[in-house]
């Protein structure tokens, strides 16, 4: 737990500064893309996510899910990357003529050529990446986000200045993946051999199939939203739910990757001790939801004014899904480590089975509530997630033991939490000037909203608590102006 804590920490730090950047970046893109070159990409890395699910093949979970990871396991895992990335890049390369014709929209295709370029090359870092991860060596993988994300945002803004539109932020994805591949070369760990085998073939693909299942349809799920919302409206309907879709997704961007950091690994480890996984997915959905949920309250408090602030008056067609968005990201993070710890048991498919669900549910509520409008398309997205929700509750008590109860109790203290930051949010936007410009109104109602929070979770006894003073301990040890004077 230790070398965990000590690895989230970094992988916060580095994740969230990552992340900062690449939204400062989305912000001047805003700025010089419109809103239909914006959705063509967004239609495409729709397209191209679903097929790094088939590229991954349940290979990153297989690593830091394996008990005893030998050397010839490695080179196994290894060979099955390499080919189904290849194989990926070769069938995207191929159908990108014929999925321009089936959106009617010729952009798409060379987009889709570039980003499938980028399949090539993948192999070569994801492998690296993925035991770093399972040993938590979260200082590495910080300097892997730095050399990434830089490359990532230099590129968007320099392309994107040159006039390539769309292709800006293709071209910026394919020097990422490059640069990345390269940074990873000096990381490896000394008995990572180099040479790719078969020999464990069956062994990798056993349960790469089983992990392919519910990422394949994850991914699918996730790619409804954008396809399905270019097939019945158009590019810009698209661009302005990708926008809406960032501005619920400022906590993600925040967070980063640090909530879902190492879970896999830890969780198996616990599982292979013969412990209860109860315990802690209740207390990670609690600090997860204490964190999450103020900040969507807070989102759709203030959605418009973030808007205006970092995007500008172009975008604020995007402010009514934000309420709906928002909603249904808030049910999400009661299930967010449930696919995580299906697959640390050995079971990763068993996700699936919800996550169809709420594919067809998409297709369905999205097809009947779409009258042209983005709010009326949201609220059918927002649907579809809370008729999800039974099901997944079945599953976690099934063969996990997690029953609905249990969670409902744990999250009480988060709900408070989120009820009284939301008050304070709505009473600061009220005595604040109008007058005030959207980007000043925010930065002043920043400390005071942190202050109410920090407040909410000491009435609350929330688990917070404890996590935040020891961070606070951490910071005072580590960084010489904080600590107190002789």
């Amino acid at each position: 737990m230790a070398d965990l804590r000590r690895s989230l920490v970094i992988n916060f730090f580095s994740t969230s500064g990552a992340s900062f950047l690449q939204f400062i970046v989305s912000v001047i893109l805003a700025r010089i893309l419109t809103p239909s070159e914006i959705g063509i990409y967004s239609m495409t890395v729709v397209l191209v996510n679903l097929a790094h699910v088939f590229r991954d093949f349940g290979v990153t979970s297989y690593i830091q899910r394996e008990k005893e990871l030998t050397s010839d396991k490695i080179r196994s895992v290894n060979g099955v990357a390499i080919a189904t990335s290849w194989l990926i890049a070769i069938l995207l390369l191929a159908a990108s003529s014929w999925i321009g014709v089936w959106f009617k929209e010729p952009k798409l295709v060379p987009v889709i050529r570039v980003l499938g370029i980028g399949f090539f090359f993948i192999p070569f870092g994801a492998i690296t990446n993925a035991l770093l991860v399972r040993n938590f060596e979260a200082e590495k993988e910080a300097v892997l986000y730095a050399v990434g994300t830089s490359s990532f945002c230099i590129s968007c803004i320099v392309f994107a200045k040159m006039g390539l539109g769309s292709m800006a932020l293709a071209y910026a994805n394919l020097v990422n993946i490059i640069v990345c591949g390269l940074a990873c070369i000096p990381m490896r760990p000394k008995s990572l051999p180099w040479l790719p085998s078969f020999r464990h073939w069956r062994d990798v693909t056993s349960f790469g199939v089983g992990s392919l299942v519910s990422s394949c349809t994850a991914s699918i799920n996730n790619a409804i939203p954008d396809m399905l919302l270019g097939k019945l409206g158009s590019a810009r309907h698209v661009g302005l739910l990708s926008r809406a879709n960032s501005t619920v997704g400022i906590f993600s961007y925040i967070a980063g990757a640090t909530v879902s950091y190492g879970a896999v690994s830890y969780l198996a480890q616990a599982h292979h001790r013969g412990e209860s996984l109860v315990p802690t997915l209740s207390r990670a959905t609690s600090l997860l939801t204490g964190l999450g949920w103020p900040a969507l309250a807070m989102t759709v408090v203030l959605g418009k004014q973030i808007i205006l602030a970092l995007y500008g008056p172009t975008w604020l067609a995007s402010v009514p899904a934000i309420a709906p968005l928002a909603l249904a990201a808030a049910v999400s993070m009661l299930f967010h480590y449930i696919p995580m710890a299906v697959t640390a048991i050995g079971r990763p498919y068993l996700s699936a089975v919800p996550i169809l669900i709420s594919a067809l549910t998409r297709i369905g509520f999205g097809v009947l509530l779409f009258d042209g409008s983005l709010s009326r398309f949201a609220w059918a997205l927002c649907l579809a997630t809370i008729a999800t929700t039974p099901f997944i509750s079945i599953q976690q008590k099934r063969h996990l033991g997690y029953g609905t109860g249990t969670m409902l109790r744990a999250m009480v203290p988060s709900a408070i939490v989120t009820a009284g930051t939301a008050a304070a949010g709505i009473a600061f936007d009220f005595l604040l000037p109008s007058s005030l410009p959207p980007l000043a109104r925010l930065l002043i109602m920043l400390l005071p909203l942190a202050a109410v929070w920090y407040v909410m979770i000491r009435l609350t006894k929330h688990a917070l608590v404890e996590e935040v003073h020891r961070l606070a301990v951490s910071l005072r040890a580590r960084v010489p102006f904080l600590r107190p004077s002789a």
